[in-house]
């Protein structure tokens, strides 16, 4: 029984189905206007690869069976071929129909009694295939009319849709691609570059898995990389010579495969568990650096030409990238050698032939101890002696400062830890190390604030200088005091702090509790150095030490007021 239209609700619906940008919203709208409209119990739309083979079913149903039902025709056996493209097909409940309609379908389908199906057309092509099903008793020419206006409203936002997705999908691809060309101009490590290559990618694709297919020996490409399912499953699979990769890497020109499950010769067994593929060569110039293949599950969308056009570009800019990063890594190789060159040089020209003429000097005074000459010349030739070993090792400390990252330097405090540390060698045991800051003792557990209010006070050259004096001091109780305990006091008073009358100062202090000596019985450069280092800043130096009763070295600089109050 024929219907008039229903203008209003039409409108509604088409108002309604051009709401919506995203394509299964647009989907779910059409087959549920569609049910409404013609009153059927239920509605599908099938849309069709580049094959003509449904890929994605949405239904829509007033209960379950006739859920049930519509489900049926996701494979609609004997009905794909004889939609007209133009028009609409009509299978009447008693049993007349448009021409042509064949038995396999009455057969395969025979809960579906009666059926509208409407090809809907997007771009030239008929994009999708419109079912509403068992309506009682028929459905006409009107239900035809109502379908195929929505099925043209549709066309319009489907049209919308996957223009919408095709950018969003090129933004995925900009933006990966501009993470891997960061990632690898920051200095990345490769093997944790080409590992983001295959996750950016494998997700800007919307496939399910990625590997990366790279030249190894014997010009043999292999799969080293992958990421997703089955992942481990690929790694260290070597690709046919005559397969795909190889192909595609040496024309530079990428592919689609439309199943692996389904391929009727594979190579690759661990291929065959994948559908849809899609091949995207990494080359730059004549240079091939590799394959990119993405893989998604069996019965998955197919990739299309959308994909391959922005996989091809992705895997193009990775590919500069790539080699960029190792015109790179070559240039840094060669500066690192270069750098070695030169502090060989400079070890060999300073600190080796100084250290080769004080192993001179002294070899002559070990000749004249052996053979029972003792004069006043051998104490000034040790003396001599340790002083050159000691711009020696100055040197060589000044060649290892220059190579020192500044970004890697360490705190004051942490400075003279070390130094303390590294003095246990020399005397034997620890020594003790307190460090003071406006009253406050800064331990090793002490807070990160203390620590930078210590190294905000003392700029880096008087930072030097403290560190040099602990180290020297050090240096002389291990030589002379024959001691069981040293300690080592740095105390520093802000300039605006209330302990700070005469100005803010930085003390260093060593002391010992050794055999003692004569002020003047020590190296006399060394002390000298000390002197100096002191003088340079305005501040003061003095020992104090006498037989038996220990040493005490103690330096002290004022500080420079702070730039704000």
């Amino acid at each position: 029984m024929s219907h008039a239209p229903d203008t209003s609700a039409t409108i509604d619906a088409i108002v309604d189905i051009n709401s919506s940008i995203d394509s299964p919203s647009v989907l779910s709208r059409l087959v549920e206007a569609t049910a409404r409209l013609t009153q059927a119990p239920a509605c599908a739309i099938a849309v069709l690869d580049a094959h003509g083979a449904a890929n994605t079913f949405v239904c829509y149903a007033t209960d379950d069976a006739a859920r049930e039902t519509v489900a049926t025709l996701e494979n609609p056996q004997g009905l794909m071929g004889l939609i007209p493209v133009d028009g609409p097909l009509i299978l009447a409940a008693d049993g007349g129909s448009s021409p042509g309609l064949s038995d396999i379908f009455r057969e395969a389908h025979p809960a579906v009694s009666t059926l509208l199906g409407i090809p809907v057309r997007v771009g030239g092509r008929v994009f999708a295939h419109l079912y509403a099903i068992n309506k009682v008793p028929g459905f006409d020419a009107v239900d035809a009319d109502y379908a195929a206006a929505l099925a043209r409203a549709s066309a319009v936002s489907i049209a919308n849709a996957q223009v919408h997705e095709a950018a969003q999908r090129r933004e995925r691809w900009l933006a990966a691609g501009q993470e891997i060309t960061t990632m690898m101009l920051s200095g990345a490590d490769e093997e944790d570059a080409l590992a983001m290559i295959a996750r950016r990618a494998r997700e800007a694709a919307g496939a399910d898995t990625c590997a990366l297919v790279l030249p190894s020996l014997e010009e043999r490409l292999v799969i080293e990389i992958a990421d997703g399912p089955s992942a481990d499953d690929l790694v260290g699979t070597v690709m046919p010579r005559e397969g795909r990769s190889h192909t595609v890497l040496a024309e530079g020109i990428g592919m689609i495969v439309d199943s692996f499950s389904q391929a009727f010769t594979l190579r690759v067994s661990q291929l065959r568990q994948f559908g849809p593929a899609l091949y995207a060569p990494m080359r730059t110039g004549a240079r091939g650096v590799g394959v990119i293949l993405l893989l998604r599950a069996d019965g998955a969308q197919p990739f299309d030409a959308s994909d391959l056009a922005n996989a091809e570009s992705f895997a193009s800019e990775v590919a500069v990238v790539l080699v960029l990063a190792e015109a790179r890594h070559a240039d840094d190789v060669k500066s690192l050698l270069d750098e070695r060159e030169r502090i060989a040089r400079d070890l060999h020209d300073l600190a080796i032939q100084q250290l080769f003429a004080t192993g001179m000097r002294l070899e002559s005074a070990r000749r004249e101890v052996a053979q029972g000459v003792v004069s006043d010349r051998l104490e000034e030739v040790l003396t001599t002696s340790l002083d050159n070993v000691d711009d020696a090792v100055r040197q060589i400390r000044s060649i290892i400062h220059d190579l020192r990252d500044p970004d890697a330097d360490v705190s004051l405090a942490e400075r003279l830890r070390r130094e303390a540390s590294l003095s246990r060698a020399g005397l034997g045991f620890a020594p003790s190390l307190v460090i003071e800051v406006d009253g406050q003792v800064l331990e090793s557990e002490a807070g990160p604030e203390l620590e930078d209010q210590f190294d905000q006070l003392i700029n880096a050259d008087l930072a030097d200088d403290v560190v040099a004096v602990a180290r020297e001091g050090l240096a002389n109780a291990a030589r002379h005091a024959e001691a069981s305990s040293v300690q080592v006091s740095i105390v520093a008073v802000s300039p605006y702090s209330l302990h700070a009358p005469l100005g803010g100062r930085v003390t260093v202090e060593v002391s010992d509790d050794g055999v003692g000596q004569s002020p003047d019985a020590g190296r006399r450069s060394g002390l000298a150095n000390l002197q100096a280092r002191a003088r340079r800043h305005r501040g003061t130096f003095q020992v104090r030490s006498n037989p038996g009763e220990g040493t005490s070295i103690l330096w002290e600089a004022p500080l420079a007021k702070l730039t704000g109050p």
